[in-house]
């Protein structure tokens, strides 16, 4: 097994990377609050354990990656008020809130395929886990670190302070988050605006209810992640991971929930990705640049001047460091694409390289220094940076310019295999990318030719265009953002 190194924000340094039990690896990941289009916030962590999954493998780790489903229990805003963000959008669309957990589940599921992303091992969903949390709060309770008033359950962060510090993981202290806070009337009830629920009693009009201790009511979105990880990897596990947006307060909340249930820390490693920003900005939608997967796939984006592959999209992520922001922009995507399809071409020409008798470089050290990138915190650029070092030489040899003996061949070949699909999960297939871009391209063509004949009033044309497409399984729609489509057997 190779040293990793593993950059722990619990600690805020690099860490040698030893699991709790010998040979194995507990890794828990947050996954998607299943009410909308997977989006690049969705993308990132999902890539990036991913690359993290794949890699503890290689070094023959035994590992239970869980990576969770929140399908009850988010409320808007990350709040503790409002309503459940999945009943807000069965609301809206006028369907039973487990049917938009269905769809945007499956959702998820499709684009992480296309992603190349593997199935995590175990995958658990909130609602199928009520028992656990409300077992979990009764714990808490007992150990004297949360109380009940009026049918909701909260952790009592003051107390539980005295004897745990609060903010070990985000550097925030009590103090500075109670100057913070302001004093909601709907808080009223808590002796502490630094509290938190981790159970919530049910409004009248919030659907989603369960029957407790406490009366009808739903767990606190920060228990729910506690619960779910104490049940597949135990009290103690190596490894949580997500996006940086979830220290504070999720992560700190998870670990202050485990530490008054159990009274040690949930959680040896914490790792953290970091932000996406779309042309320097935060993505959002009143910003008008939130770009779901799909229409990053087709193109159907009004910001876009292309599709791009789900390939080109990872690879775009991967050539950035976890843990440093990463800005998308059609300019750099295009420059990925490019990139991407060199490292293709020249996995294609492997095969076409001759040996001789006597080698020119040395590819056994560059093999090396692929995985002396990967050991330092899986840094996926650096091992990049190595891989576009091998194509230069796959080149090379083909044009007579660099001497390899048949072990270089063998080893650029292992190189390539190795790190570049087994590791980085880059799929080297460039004529179907190549093909589906090219379809995408025309279909974009023919909207915009549609869309022109709108503005010119010439309804007639956009009309029949619309119907040849619906007759061709491909859907379109009007948006606020431009027109979006599908095609209905991909």
């Amino acid at each position: 097994m190779n040293k990793i190194f593993i950059y722990n924000t619990l600690k805020r340094k690099k860490e040698i990377f030893v699991p709790i039990s010998k040979g194995n690896v507990g890794m828990y990941v947050c996954g998607p609050t299943v009410y909308g289009d997977p989006h690049l916030g969705h993308a990132r962590p999902a890539i990036t354990f991913d690359v993290v999954f794949r890699y503890l493998k290689k070094n023959n780790y035994k590992v239970r990656y869980v990576r969770n489903i929140t399908d009850a229990g988010h409320l808007e805003n990350d709040a503790e008020e409002g309503q459940d963000k999945i009943v807000k959008k069965a609301k809206l669309e006028q369907l039973e809130p487990m049917e938009i957990v269905q769809q945007y589940t499956l959702s998820y599921h499709d684009a992480m395929r296309q992603l190349n992303c593997l199935p995590p091992s175990i995958e658990p969903r909130a609602t199928g886990h009520i028992l656990e949390q409300i077992e979990m709060v009764k714990k808490i309770i007992k150990r004297g670190f949360a109380y009940e008033i009026n049918g909701s359950v909260y952790l009592d962060v003051v107390k539980y302070n005295k004897e745990f510090p609060y903010g070990e993981l985000s550097g925030r202290n009590i103090e500075d988050t109670l100057e913070g806070t302001r004093k909601l009337d709907s808080q009223s009830e808590k002796k502490s605006p630094t509290d938190f629920a981790i159970w919530k009693k049910a409004s009248n009009e919030h659907i989603m209810r369960w029957n407790s201790p406490w009366g009808e009511g739903f767990p606190g979105w920060h228990l729910e992640c506690s619960a779910m990880s104490e049940k597949y990897l135990g009290k103690q596990f190596d490894i949580h991971g997500g996006g940086m947006d979830l220290i504070f307060p999720h992560h700190e909340a998870e670990i202050a929930q485990s530490k008054s249930c159990h009274g040690c820390s949930p959680v040896k490693y914490w790792m953290h990705n970091n932000m996406i920003t779309i042309n320097g900005q935060k993505m959002g939608k009143s910003l008008g640049n939130f770009i779901n997967l799909n229409q990053f796939f087709e193109g159907s984006h009004k910001n876009l001047t292309q599709a791009y592959s789900p390939m080109t999209i990872r690879f775009f992520i991967l050539q950035a460091h976890y843990r440093s922001t990463l800005d998308f922009s059609n300019t750099a995507l295009k420059a990925a694409e490019k990139g991407l399809q060199k490292l293709i071409e020249a996995f294609e020409k492997l095969d076409s390289l001759k040996p001789s008798k006597e080698s020119s470089i040395s590819i056994s050290k560059i093999k090396d220094e692929c995985y002396q990138a990967m050991n330092d915190d899986f840094n996926t650029p650096i091992l990049i940076s190595h891989l576009f070092e091998c194509v230069k030489i796959v080149n090379s040899n083909i044009s007579g310019d660099l001497d390899l003996i048949s072990s270089d061949i063998d080893l650029l070949k292992f190189i390539f295999e190795e790190f570049m699909v087994s590791i980085l999960g880059i799929s080297p297939i460039s004529k179907t990318n190549s093909t589906q871009s090219l379809t995408k391209d025309i279909l974009n063509l023919v909207i915009k030719v549609r869309e022109q004949a709108k503005i010119e009033k010439n309804y007639l044309v956009a009309d029949m265009i619309r119907d040849e497409l619906e007759s061709l399984n491909i859907k379109i729609k009007d948006t606020r953002d431009g027109v979006v489509w599908k095609i209905k057997n991909d």
